[in-house]
């Protein structure tokens, strides 16, 4: 799959997503080539925020144990991926739509890199800044969500792979939201 047609398949479920689905990537490929480094962002810019901002961006935000958060967060991740996959599953089965684990995985692995490389704005100490950089990664996180369902499960009507898309976005927003609650209790 060429690069270039990521941002297409944000905008399009006829860019870049048969493409995909014809070179069909292993599971193990996507997870080191893509989830693995991606996912190292978030943790690791949180890390390099809180030490060199400290609490420009958000009182009491550098005196936060970030060393024990950090790895918490990659683990999370790491769980919410494999939970994600799974769930993409069997959220389409109950909508009677047929997709294999191996496409679900790869729509799990793909959609969240908006979110990922949202934690990039952390380069920039500013809450505001940030809040709208996570804004537009989370749309853009929902828009692959939903042209990815529809064009990995070969969907011809659209209501059905909306219902699907906002049963996982869902499911994520919860999953997330816990977690932060979570990680700011510690």
């Amino acid at each position: 799959m060429n690069i270039l047609s990521f941002p297409k398949m944000v905008i399009s479920s006829s860019e870049g997503w048969p493409e995909l689905a014809k070179i069909h990537p292993a599971i193990i490929r996507v997870f080191f080539f893509l989830v693995l480094p991606f996912s190292l962002l978030p943790p690791a810019m949180l890390y390099l925020s809180s030490i060199y901002y400290g609490d420009s961006i958000i009182a009491g935000f550098g005196s936060r144990p970030w060393e024990l958060i950090s790895p918490l967060f990659f683990i999370a991740e790491m769980v919410t991926f494999v939970a994600m996959g799974w769930l993409i599953k069997q959220i389409a089965e109950d909508h009677q739509v047929d997709v294999d684990y191996h496409d679900a995985y790869v729509l799990a692995a793909i959609t969240p890199v908006p979110l990922w490389l949202s934690s990039l704005g952390l380069l920039v100490p500013s809450l505001a800044f940030n809040m709208v950089v996570s804004i537009l990664a989370l749309g853009a996180s929902c828009a692959l969500i939903y042209h990815g369902i529809y064009a990995l499960c070969h969907m011809h009507e659209e209501v059905t792979a909306a219902s699907i898309t906002q049963a996982v976005i869902g499911a994520g927003l919860s999953s997330w939201a816990i977690l932060l609650v979570v990680i700011m209790a510690i």
